[in-house]
């Protein structure tokens, strides 16, 4: 039987070395993203009866390769989980490989399906899909990696990106049956049908983030 609980004594080694580690990053991808990944791939593993330590550990690794080139962090984020030999404690050999190959398959662009149950549940995890979140994560982003851009101009890449990624024929795939990211992903694009409605929520949030 799997036990629904993640060790204590590995929470508090992850809280303590690991998390802090988000406060480097852009507000799309810091601590609260961090948490709210922890939180959801919890939440899966307890629904399909998965190792929580396993889920845990994932989630909590997943975007640590932000430290290096955001287009390869999926694979730096693997090899700092499988080089951090302080995750020997409470991980075999064989979950580590796991785990690593999990946190490599959890990027949205992904052309495969991850490999295991885990890289689907970090996958999925790491979808926050609630159309609020969604869209104030990708202004977020712009702001902070495109300063120079017009509002116009970060509208522009905000519905391309909605497009690309969200749409119908989008890029993002989710893994795991029946999750609350399969209705989000229809309210979304129920938006991008609208272009006028989708301008209005980005006018919004676009100020709200904009305000010092």
């Amino acid at each position: 039987m799997i036990d629904n609980r993640v060790s204590l004594d590995l929470m508090e080694f992850i809280e303590t070395n690991i998390l802090p580690r988000y406060n480097a990053f852009d507000k799309a991808h810091n601590l609260v993203h961090a948490n709210r990944v922890i939180s959801r791939s919890l939440a899966l593993a307890r629904q399909i009866g998965a190792d929580m330590n396993m889920a845990y550990a994932v989630a909590a690794y997943h975007d640590l390769g932000l430290e290096g080139p955001r287009a390869i962090h999926h694979l730096t984020s693997g090899k700092i989980l499988m080089a951090d030999a302080r995750l020997k404690r409470w991980f075999t050999p064989q979950q580590m490989v796991i785990m690593k190959e999990a946190v490599e398959d959890h990027r949205a662009s992904a052309s495969h399906a991850p490999r295991s149950i885990y890289g689907k549940i970090v996958a999925e995890a790491d979808r926050d899909m609630e159309p609020e979140i969604v869209f104030r994560r990708t202004i977020q982003y712009g702001l902070n990696h495109y300063p120079e851009k017009s509002r116009q101009e970060h509208w522009e890449r905000f519905l391309e990106h909605m497009q690309n990624k969200y749409s119908e024929h989008g890029y993002i795939k989710l893994w795991i049956p029946n999750s609350p990211n399969r209705e989000h992903q229809r309210a979304i694009q129920q938006l991008i049908a609208h272009p006028d409605d989708l301008r209005r929520e980005f006018e919004r949030i676009f100020d709200e983030e904009k305000q010092p």
